[in-house]
């Protein structure tokens, strides 16, 4: 198995991407954290994990709050010995966020907590553990809205997901010589409860996006989870500063 007695902190593991990552990651022998908000969502995930045979905890974390993204880490080490990777997947995208002209600042305080502060903490925490031990992988979860402007903007959450793609470039020339990678992943429109509740609402926005992209379909979250996979594993040792975009063609496609 890929991720045979790694230990991975998952946060946002309650629901959507993280559940899926959670036990696409435990099925390559990973020992996951679910870290989540919900404590419901976060149990029920250790619960699929366990009853597939592999194995989870769970710890309930605000990760926009410090201690809570110390405490996350500290329930690694305290439960497995280690922490091999930390992937920065928790983020939200509320109905509010749209242009900087109409977006309340009470909208934008909360994005920017948990999907930009929130991948701070949790690296803050959770890299000293990695360079004592001398290895780990930081992934993180950025957007590919963070590449490219869009005529329906989500500023808030696209200017969350610049800040994260920066941060990732300046942890991979801090601490990869020690050991410590650190990578992106930016995917498109993608198949979540999150997403497709607001979409199911509104056809009118769910085809404006389907029709700028060529393969003429939203993504999966194992197709994400994939590429999480393979920058927690050993595969990807030399894989350091990158960002994966995977959003079935939409940046490059031009009409």
């Amino acid at each position: 198995m890929r991720l045979s007695e790694k230990v991975s902190i998952i946060t946002g593991g309650g629901s959507g991407m993280g559940r899926t990552a959670s036990l696409m990651f435990a099925a390559e022998g990973a020992k996951v954290v679910v870290a989540d908000f919900s404590e419901e969502g976060g149990e029920e995930t250790v619960r699929l994990v366990r009853e597939a045979g592999g194995e989870a905890t769970f710890v309930r974390t605000d990760i926009s709050s410090e201690a809570d993204a110390k405490a996350m880490v500290d329930h690694a080490v305290a439960t497995y010995g280690r922490v091999d990777t930390l992937y920065n997947n928790a983020g939200i995208m509320p109905e509010e966020d749209h242009s900087v002209i109409d977006t309340p600042v009470d909208a934008w305080d909360r994005v920017m907590a948990v999907n930009a502060r929130g991948v701070y903490l949790g690296c803050k925490h959770a890299i000293p553990q990695m360079l004592e031990q001398g290895s780990g992988s930081i992934v993180n979860v950025a957007s590919f809205v963070a590449i490219l402007g869009c005529s329906v903007p989500q500023d808030a959450y696209t200017a969350s997901k610049g800040a994260v793609l920066a941060l990732t470039r300046s942890l991979a020339v801090q601490f990869a010589g020690r050991g410590v990678r650190s990578n992106a992943i930016s995917p498109g429109p993608i198949e979540t409860p999150l997403l497709m509740d607001w979409l199911l609402k509104d056809e009118a926005a769910k085809q404006l996006r389907l029709a700028r992209n060529p393969t003429g379909r939203f993504g999966k979250p194992e197709e994400i989870v994939h590429v999480a996979i393979y920058l927690a594993s050993d595969e990807s040792r030399w894989t350091n500063g990158a960002n994966f975009v995977i959003d079935g063609g939409i940046t490059v496609n031009y009409f």
